[in-house]
């Protein structure tokens, strides 16, 4: 990665996650794209995690797809780049002043018919 502020990553989710989970009786709903590199099949044991698969060509659900469009709007359209690196440096840098936005990521996966009890 090129110098400069640190790239701020989410936590990935990890099979001891999936063991927390299932310890504290929680439930779990993990959302895949379709990707033919998407084939969980560690988490196809745990009873408490539902494997979502979302319907082709649907970037409308996707929040990744969501948060790539955030980024490319805010900071990374109508650019030019000088090379690969300054393109890894731009993104990172997109990514890292989308996360300092308070609530940036909670609000752009936060749907008002998607609500639970909890």
């Amino acid at each position: 990665m090129p110098a400069g502020r640190p790239l701020k990553l989410p936590k990935t989710i990890q099979e001891h996650d999936f063991v927390l989970l299932a310890k504290k009786e929680k439930h779990a709903v993990i959302i895949l794209d379709g990707a033919t590199w998407h084939t969980a099949k560690k988490v196809k044991g745990f009873k408490n995690i539902t494997l979502l698969p979302l319907p082709a060509a649907s970037p409308e659900l996707n929040p990744v797809e969501q948060l790539w469009q955030q980024l490319r709007d805010r900071y990374l359209l109508n650019r030019s780049y000088k090379d690969y690196d300054d393109i890894v440096k731009s993104c990172c840098e997109a990514w890292n002043n989308y996360v300092d936005i308070p609530e940036s990521i909670r609000r752009l996966c936060t749907r008002k018919w998607a609500k639970t009890n909890n």
